[in-house]
């Protein structure tokens, strides 16, 4: 029997940087908690028939090794920004062992950075070896990945817009600061929010703690996980004890089934 189930994969929990941030020695980026280290923000929704990784970030590799991912069949693409979609390259060994194109979902402003990025997969001569891909355009009306609905929610991360997903009663939101009344009416009545909660001082493109918790409380959500997680934020240890009810840090590796 088809399960209606679908198990969440952190695969990265962290901002830009990831944590530890290179240089630093601060009481986050020193932690001998395998939780404080986060790598760059990503996760993979998995059901019996199909994987599929939310943005291919710097540690993509790193990721898809530590969970032992033996099959992809989409990326689906929430923004350009590097830590986003800089490890794209590597779906070439999915390529290899499944024998065919990997599904790739985003919309044309995310299409067009990955022309220049990644400007010899797209070439009209393309080297032997190289990335293939089959680009599907995301809009903002719902579409099916192998047959799994997704609705996208629109959200600003100051200045540029970036997606949301709902996928049943779980939604994703990174790199964000604004959400539209309208577009959070696309996530009321989810059972979990994943949102982004960069650090506790307000910040410009990203939600903070104190905002991040408003939202999740104004949208009435039963169960809320804080990424893209800055080693401004605090030990993780620390910071569990101070969360409201119902609200915890992700962390990288976590697995959830909803």
């Amino acid at each position: 029997m088809k399960s209606d189930k679908i198990t969440v994969t952190f695969l990265g929990t962290g901002t830009s940087q990831g944590v530890p941030v290179i240089g630093c020695e601060c009481a986050v980026c020193i932690s001998n908690d395998p939780k404080d280290d986060r790598l760059r923000t990503s996760i993979m929704i998995s059901t019996p028939e199909q994987n599929i990784v939310f943005d291919t970030g710097p540690d993509f590799r790193q990721q898809m090794l530590r969970e032992k991912v033996q099959r992809l069949d989409a990326v689906v693409f929430t923004h350009e920004h590097k830590d986003h979609v800089a490890g794209l390259d590597d779906i070439r060994a999915f390529n290899f062992k499944q024998r065919k194109d990997m599904e790739v979902f985003a919309t044309l402003q995310v299409q067009e950075a990955l022309k220049r990025e990644y400007s010899y997969i797209f070439a009209e001569h393309r080297y032997p070896g190289i990335p293939q891909v089959n680009l599907n355009t995301i809009e903002l009306n719902p579409f099916m990945v192998n047959g799994l609905e997704v609705i996208p929610i629109q959200v600003m991360h100051y200045k540029l817009p970036v997606l949301g997903f709902r996928i049943k009663d779980f939604t994703y939101i990174t790199d964000a600061n604004f959400i539209a009344e309208e577009e959070k009416e696309k996530i009321k009545g989810s059972k979990v929010l994943v949102i982004d909660a960069l650090r506790k001082e307000k910040h410009i493109s990203h939600y903070n703690l104190d905002e991040a918790i408003e939202l999740v409380k104004q949208l009435e959500i039963e169960q809320a996980y804080l990424i893209h997680i800055s080693h401004l934020f605090g030990k993780y240890k620390d910071e569990m004890a101070e969360l409201p009810k119902g609200i915890e840090m992700a962390y990288d590796g976590l697995k959830i089934t909803i």
